[in-house]
């Protein structure tokens, strides 16, 4: 039903996610961030937003990406129907694709880069969210689109798109937390938002707002 990326780069310090789904909604259903954690998509057939913040609040505790899926998948029953990928702090990752999940379902990861996706029309989609990150040399922001952008042109969702989500944590600026809810075509319809996130006044007042490098700043 989705498809998501989560990434570091080391040398900047900035954690960028992004995912997309044939359903409403899944910036609030799979995404979930903190600079001083890592990042997690939580999703499938039946996601659970239980592993989705234990997950993140393993994280924010210094456990590893690995440790922290294994303590979620021991107690849930119901974890042939979910899926998820976390990468920590550190740019450890780790996912889990349950045995039940809607084919397509699969996941990769390597140290800062995780990705999954289900219901997806097939290994393509995975391929293209690995290919466009991997040889990118753009910001962020743009790497998420082009990520996303270039999954839904491999065949992405089996239904189609109707909601795309970015999440970007930068120790120099604060969130970037865009979420396109229902939309006919969601990722032109994000990359509208980013581009107006990224002018004046909005981008302007956020200098003026706390960050991991300097808590304290005010106008």
């Amino acid at each position: 039903m989705t498809y998501s990326i989560l990434t570091l780069d080391q040398d900047t310090g900035i954690f960028a996610a992004a995912a997309a789904t044939g359903n409403l909604c899944v910036g609030g259903w799979v995404l979930r961030g903190d600079i001083e954690s890592g990042l997690v998509a939580s999703q499938g057939t039946a996601p659970s937003t239980f592993w989705r913040d234990e997950v993140l609040r393993q994280m924010h505790r210094g456990t590893d990406a690995e440790v922290a899926i294994a303590h979620v998948l021991q107690s849930d029953p119901g974890r042939g129907h979910r899926q998820i990928i976390a990468l920590d702090r550190k740019g450890g990752t780790k996912g889990f694709t349950g045995g039940d999940s809607i084919a397509f379902a699969d996941h990769y990861c390597e140290e800062g880069l995780a990705v999954a996706g289900n219901m997806l029309t097939g290994q393509a989609v995975l391929d293209a969210l690995i290919s466009a990150t991997r040889n990118s040399k753009a910001t962020a922001v743009n790497r998420m689109l082009t990520a996303l952008a270039a999954a839904d042109a491999a065949g992405g969702d089996t239904r189609g798109l109707v909601s795309a989500a970015i999440l970007i944590l930068d120790p120099h600026r604060p969130p970037l937390d865009l979420r396109i809810d229902c939309h006919e075509t969601p990722i032109a319809a994000l990359k509208q938002l980013c581009d107006r996130a990224h002018g004046h006044p909005y981008h302007g007042w956020l200098g003026q707002v706390p960050v991991l490098v300097d808590r304290s700043r005010h106008p």
